[in-house]
């Protein structure tokens, strides 16, 4: 597999920490707990963030941690190995992306649920520059008969890190996307679609030299899991992103998925 032993080590040592935050055997007579600890580990072909690859069409190693309170209130942290063909690029973000987050979920009124919360994006593995970059965010979801919709946004305020365009200025990015997905009724399979636009710095259409201002693009996804077991899912889904298409970097493709859960 084409990733870098910092990533392996790093979604080892991952695995590794959420085998030991889960309880090996729990009582039945137990009463629940008010902290429920979650966490999971994934290969996938290809890491696509907003329909650009971040591990140059080559697959990653990904993990999370979760903790939630009864209360709503969650923090966790997720990770990727990432990869650049440009060398530029490559020096500031190194081989890894860590984002730590926090926030609240709950239900706000009958059947609408409410996601509120704080990303921060850390690249570890960076040489130069400026790379990190906080990212709040909110979105709400409901459910529509068998299907669950759901709309949200994302916005990074302006930040010297955002600097793409180098004019020594601070920018900030909006995303701004809809999802919906559904089971199919006595299957283990279920089907997702997402459609997201970008404005601001982090826009496909600068982000693959289409233009040189910041014009506003969109990406989408639509795709199916397969639960091999409670734990275990396997996932396919089809990606396409605004801008140039470029090889291994903004391209349609294909991204399977092989997720275990604890």
């Amino acid at each position: 597999m084409l990733t870098s032993v910092r990533g392996l080590l790093a979604a080892t040592l991952m695995a590794g920490s959420m085998l030991a935050a889960a309880p090996a055997f729990a009582d039945e007579t137990d009463a629940p707990s008010d902290i429920t600890v979650s966490g999971n580990v994934a290969l996938v072909t290809d890491y696509r963030f907003r329909g650009l690859s971040q591990s140059n069409g080559d697959p990653a190693i990904q993990g999370a941690i979760n903790v939630n309170h009864s209360s709503g209130l969650y923090a966790g942290l997720w990770s990727s190995s990432i990869k650049f063909a440009a060398p530029a690029a490559d020096a500031v973000y190194g081989n890894q992306e860590l984002d730590l987050y926090a926030g609240w979920t709950g239900e706000v009124t009958s059947g609408v649920t409410a996601d509120v919360g704080l990303l921060y994006y850390v690249y570890p593995g960076g040489r130069v520059g400026k790379a990190n970059f906080f990212e709040p965010y909110a979105s709400l979801s409901t459910t529509l008969g068998p299907v669950t919709a759901k709309a949200g946004l994302n916005y990074a305020w302006k930040q010297a890190s955002l600097d793409f365009n180098a004019d020594g200025q601070s920018d900030d990015s909006i995303y701004l996307y809809g999802e919906l997905s559904t089971g199919i009724p006595n299957t283990p399979i279920s089907l997702s679609a997402h459609v997201g636009y970008a404005d601001g710095a982090l826009t496909p259409n600068f982000a693959t030299g289409k233009t040189l201002a910041y014009k506003g693009g969109w990406d989408y996804n639509v795709g199916a899991s397969f639960a091999v077991t409670k734990n275990v899912s396997l996932s396919a889904t089809y990606v396409g992103v605004d801008g140039n298409s470029l090889r291994d970097y903004s391209n349609d493709t294909v991204v399977g998925t092989l997720k275990v859960t604890f």
